[in-house]
């Protein structure tokens, strides 16, 4: 497929542009958009292709488009504003600041476990219907009622969806306000960047449409190569790797394109933004203009063992078991986000990816509507791009 793209490189950057037309050419993109930041200025900044798979509407310089898990990092990044105010206290019980989580064995889980996939709490025991997630008050309740899926803190294991309501009911039960709401306010609204959770209905007309991979003639599991529903487990000990599809049996995801799942706050997996929208948050975050020292630190420091396997992502991921989280934010395990270890970031279902490089002063971007294999590593568009923007700060 030939697309025209738009935008700018600036001078040395050209091969960042290159490898973006190929993801057109040669790797399927449908319509894409690419940002990255150096010094907090943007040396990259490119679109193209359509908005959704008609060909009638193109991609613009402000378009829109779920970015699925990529939103956990800004759902995180609340978190983290709330440690430097000292209004949260990662080591506090989640029950301080939301009493009813503290049914069925859950009163001593602390915060820091919601954030880095430890709680268990992966998702309800009883099946929710899709529209159960755009009822915050339905979801939060059930996931309160709910035991842990395995032991608390004793491994880890990717919270896909109910991660969004947990840490956004503990920012929502201190600020009062939505997490949606509070990360406009504090930070996406005062930056000007374009990334909403809850895209409000003016907004709607921006949105491009998720179309299916190329390859495939059904729906994309929304963790990427997932294999069949597994039976439920309730521990570890059951069977490790039933738990892959807990959270897309009993927290389904619906019609991705609706104005309902558009508006709706679900904070691990519906942020709609545009790839500058997402530099830009991530170049004030690694840029120390968000949070202290000590949070953008913490934030990016591993919280299980070195290359603990993940209950969750390694039963369905052509990564296989091996996956670092730091709160919040993975870590550069693999080498995604470039060659700094240290550079940190979150990539959604599909092939969006966003991260910042604070050693290098870099941040970066890519969001697309063509579904491919996102956080499995199956998806090499994004790493072509970085891999590029890379070879361009030498």
């Amino acid at each position: 497929m030939t697309a025209r793209i738009h935008g700018t490189c600036a001078p040395g950057f050209e091969g960042v542009r290159e490898e973006f037309e190929r993801n057109f050419t040669e790797r399927g993109d449908l319509g894409a958009a690419v940002a990255a930041t150096v010094d907090g200025q943007f040396v990259v900044d490119l679109w193209g292709g359509d908005a959704d798979k008609t060909g009638t509407r193109a991609w613009e310089r402000d378009s829109l488009v779920n970015v699925y898990s990529t939103t956990k990092g800004m759902t995180a990044l609340c978190a983290h504003l709330l440690v430097d105010r000292g209004e949260l206290d990662l080591d506090a019980p989640v029950a301080r600041y939301w009493p009813e989580f503290a049914q069925e064995g859950k009163a001593d889980i602390p915060v820091r476990w919601l954030l880095s996939h430890r709680s268990g709490v992966i998702a309800p025991r009883e099946p929710m219907t899709s529209d159960d997630l755009y009822d915050w008050e339905k979801v939060c309740a059930a996931l309160a009622a709910t035991p842990p899926w395995w032991k608390p803190g004793s491994a880890q294991g990717y919270h896909a969806l109910s991660y969004g309501y947990l840490v956004g009911e503990v920012v929502r039960r201190i600020t009062g306000v939505s997490l949606g709401t509070f990360l406009r306010s504090e930070v996406t609204g005062p930056l000007g960047a374009d990334v909403f959770v809850g895209t409000p209905r003016s907004e709607h007309g921006r949105c491009a449409n998720m179309a299916k991979p190329l390859a495939s003639d059904g729906p994309r599991s929304a963790l990427g190569s997932a294999p069949p529903p597994a039976p439920p487990v309730r521990s570890i000990d059951d069977h490790p790797m039933a738990v892959v599809t807990l959270a897309l049996q009993y927290l389904p995801v619906g019609n991705v394109n609706s104005a309902a799942y558009r508006s709706a706050e679900i904070p691990a997996a519906n942020g709609h933004a545009s790839a500058r929208g997402l530099a830009t948050v991530y170049a004030a975050l690694g840029g120390g203009e968000l949070v202290s020292p000590a949070s953008l630190e913490r934030l990016r420091t591993r919280q299980g063992e070195p290359d603990e396997p993940d209950l969750v992502l390694a039963a369905g991921t052509a990564w296989g078991e091996k996956w670092d989280w730091g709160l919040g934010y993975m870590l550069n395990l693999y080498g995604q986000a470039g060659p700094n270890p240290r550079a940190f970031g979150h990539g959604g279902a599909g092939g969006s990816y966003a991260f910042a490089d604070p050693e290098n002063r870099v941040s970066y971007a890519y969001v697309m509507n063509r579904m491919g294999g996102g956080t499995s590593g199956e998806d090499l568009r994004s790493v072509h791009l970085v891999g590029a923007l890379y070879r361009s700060l030498r």
